[in-house]
């Protein structure tokens, strides 16, 4: 599932009701936040990288691992009508995919957005 362009987040006001009255749990390397809402058309993402996580083009590489983790795992998700958002932890730059997906999946599942947990 390619992820189009118009499934991002952008919107600041999104990211508060998410934050405020979302669910949200933290891993090593990655926090992991989520809201149900049926009004949504499909799956809304946004990924957080600060300076911390390491230079612009870490970040960017970071940017794009998390994006093909939600592209690998979305359609396994119970609803996609949900706001997901990723918040990369100053560690996770330094972390190998694998070590990335293994945190992301606990967090994922910790959060039930999956039917078989």
């Amino acid at each position: 599932m390619k992820l189009p362009r118009k499934s991002s987040m952008r919107e600041r006001a999104d990211f508060l009701r998410v934050k405020t009255t979302g669910q949200s749990k933290a891993g090593r390397f990655v926090v992991l936040s989520t809201l149900a809402d049926p009004a949504l058309e499909g799956l809304r993402t946004g990924f957080i990288t600060t300076k911390r996580c390491g230079k612009a083009h870490e970040r960017n590489l970071l940017r794009r691992r998390l994006r093909a983790l939600v592209q690998c795992h979305a359609p396994k998700f119970l609803e996609l009508k949900r706001f997901l958002v990723m918040i990369a932890r100053p560690g996770a730059a330094s972390a190998s995919f694998e070590e990335l997906e293994a945190d992301w999946l606990k967090q994922a599942k910790r959060l039930q957005l999956f039917k078989d947990s």
